[in-house]
């Protein structure tokens, strides 16, 4: 039987190209999920334990089944204990055949060879810009005029901190900020 898993990443995205290509390959049981590729995929776990001898999961492309070559192989490991094989609809795999699981392993080592590039290029362009000045992150709630005002109400004892939150119009999580930050310079 013929088990087809689609995924995206996110649930803005939508799974509908990968279902649509996978029911055309004759795909009856399918699983489909918005998750990320790191976290749990309760779908896929669902559709790898009803696969029995001879089944065949078939995904519309690989990155859709794996973050990693490791995780990749992993999963073949678990395929080929049960007996189950892997089709890609997009690229040539079939692990059926000795070549098809040449071609998937390979596969699989160039995409965890771009996402490496990536990640580093990702990462240069973030110390160049923040070696040109860029600051990162949601700007600050409070200036570093209105953050010494509520570190000197709070060191006076006699003002809470939902108190200070209020005068200020932030939250309390932003006063609590400013003052650890006020203590990590004095420390």
């Amino acid at each position: 039987m013929l088990i087809g898993y689609a995924r995206v990443s996110t649930s803005d995205q939508e799974t509908r190209l990968q279902t649509d290509a996978l029911r055309k390959a004759g795909i009856r049981k399918l699983f489909a999920e918005k998750t990320s590729g790191v976290g749990p995929r309760p779908e896929l776990h669902r559709a790898l334990s009803i696969l029995q001898p001879g089944d065949v999961l078939v995904v519309y492309k690989l990155d859709r089944l794996a973050r990693s070559l490791k995780d990749l192989l992993t999963l073949l490991d678990r395929l080929r204990a049960t007996g189950t094989a892997l089709r890609s609809l997009t690229e040539p795999v079939d692990t059926s055949s000795a070549m098809g699981e040449l071609v998937l392993q390979i596969l699989g080592a160039v995409a965890q060879f771009e996402r490496s590039l990536i990640r580093e290029r990702c990462m240069a362009g973030r110390v160049a810009a923040r070696n040109r000045g860029q600051v990162f992150g949601r700007p600050r709630d409070l200036s570093r005029e209105q953050e010494a005002e509520v570190v000197r109400l709070y060191a006076t004892g006699w003002v809470t901190l939902p108190v200070i939150a209020d005068a200020f119009d932030v939250g309390v999580g932003a006063v609590k900020n400013a003052i650890y930050r006020h203590r990590a310079v004095v420390a």
